[in-house]
C-alpha cells in the first residue's frame, strides 16, 4: 500500500511538472480543451433548491487549480470571447453579451487568484486551505464583478428599478448554497490531484 501511494505521488508530481515544462502549442491546446470542458459543464443542470445548479463554476475553479494562473486565465478568456462571439456554450446553451457577462470577468479573476496560490504556495494544496481559497474565488471574485454589471444592466439597459437588494436576490442569493457544495467537491478533487511538492521552478 505504501509503495502504491509513493508511485501515485511521483506520477502526480511528474504530470504537473511536465505540464509546466510543456511546449507552447501543448499549453494552448490544453487551454482550449478546458474552455470546451467548461462549456460542456455549463450545460449540466442538477435539480437543487432554490435553483438548479450547473457545473460551470466548478469547472472554472478547477481550471485555476489545474492549469495555473496564466493558462487557467487564458482558458477563461477563450471561453468568454468565443461565447460572446456566438458559440452557444454559456449556461442554457446561449451566447452573446448580456446581463450576466460580468461573471465572465470574475472567472478570469478567480483563475488568476487560484492559479497563483496553487503554483507558488504548496501549503495551500490541503483540503481546508483549498476550500477557503476556492470559496473566496467563487463568492467574492466571481460574484463581485458579476453583480456590479448585473446591477448596471438592470438599471441602465433593461430599465428595471433595481436596488442593491433586488440585484443581490437575482444574482447571488439563489446560487450560494449550490456554489458552496461545488466548492467542496472541487477542493476535494484538487487536494487529491495536486502534488504537495513544488512543481513550478
Amino acid at each position: 500500500m505504501q509503495n502504491n501511494i509513493s508511485v501515485f505521488c511521483q506520477v502526480r508530481y511528474d504530470v504537473f511538472h511536465g505540464a509546466h515544462k510543456a511546449s507552447l502549442p501543448w499549453k494552448i491546446t490544453s487551454a482550449v480543451l478546458v474552455a470546451c470542458m467548461i462549456g460542456a459543464l455549463a450545460q449540466v443542470r442538477i435539480p437543487f433548491f432554490p435553483v438548479p445548479f450547473t457545473g460551470q463554476t466548478f469547472g472554472v475553479i478547477m481550471a485555476g487549480a489545474m492549469l495555473g494562473r496564466k493558462w487557467g486565465s487564458v482558458s477563461m478568456v477563450i471561453y468568454a470571447v468565443l461565447g460572446i462571439a456566438g458559440v452557444p456554450w454559456f449556461t442554457g446553451a446561449v451566447s452573446g453579451f448580456g446581463a450576466t457577462s460580468g461573471y465572465l470577468l470574475g472567472f478570469v479573476l478567480a483563475t488568476l487568484f487560484l492559479g497563483y496560490a496553487v503554483e507558488r504556495k504548496p501549503e495551500y494544496r490541503s483540503f481546508g486551505k483549498m476550500f477557503g481559497l476556492m470559496l473566496f474565488a467563487s463568492l467574492v471574485l466571481i460574484y463581485l464583478p458579476g453583480v456590479l454589471w448585473l446591477g448596471f444592466w438592470m438599471r441602465n439597459i433593461s430599465g428595471d428599478s433595481a436596488t442593491i437588494a433586488s440585484v443581490f436576490a437575482a444574482g447571488v442569493l439563489p446560487f450560494i448554497a449550490g456554489d458552496v457544495l461545488k466548492t467542496g467537491a472541487a477542493a476535494s478533487l484538487a487536494h487529491i490531484a495536486l502534488p504537495k511538492e513544488p512543481f513550478v521552478d
